[in-house]
């Protein structure tokens, strides 16, 4: 693509993109670096048989704490790829960008925060309120990869 014909982005809005690129970017590691070290900490106590954590009365807790240590890890490596798209998306809607922004880092701590908390508070089989988190962190993530795949899709990078 010859240079001159790209499309002009104003400085404001490349500011506006590093702001967010930097933001999700900084959120992402932090929370990844959170997430695997919760997942080495669950193989430990798998490893030394840590009876609170393996025993059959517990399974509930097992699950919900993979299910928080996966999609914790999942969301992470999500908002650093939405680091890299926002760098790219210069002339992407504001108003659309910052719901985007906002649901991905809102879904970021809500599902795993649920999937946790929904371990912590397991009982009798079942997973404690925590797990309430969980649908509304679903939506505000479906709802910022909607709106992330649409800026892909509109804009040329």
């Amino acid at each position: 693509m010859n240079p001159t014909s790209a499309p002009s982005v104003s400085d404001s809005q490349r500011r506006a993109s590093t702001v967010y690129a930097r933001l999700h970017a900084v959120f992402g590691w932090w929370s990844l670096l959170a997430f695997l070290t919760l997942g080495i900490v669950l193989e430990a106590m798998h490893g030394f048989k840590v009876g609170w954590y393996l025993d059959v009365g517990n399974e509930q807790r097992r699950l919900m704490w993979t299910l928080a240590h996966t999609h914790g890890t999942l969301l992470s490596l999500v908002n650093i790829c939405f680091a890299w798209s926002v760098s790219k998306l210069h002339g992407w809607d504001r108003r659309r960008r910052t719901i985007a922004s906002r649901c991905l880092l809102a879904a970021g701590v809500l599902m795993p925060a649920g999937f946790l908390l929904g371990g912590v508070f397991a009982l009798n089989n079942d997973p404690g309120l925590g797990i309430l988190l969980v649908p509304p962190g679903a939506l505000l993530f479906l709802v910022a990869v909607l709106l992330t795949a649409l800026a892909a899709r509109d804009l040329e990078l």
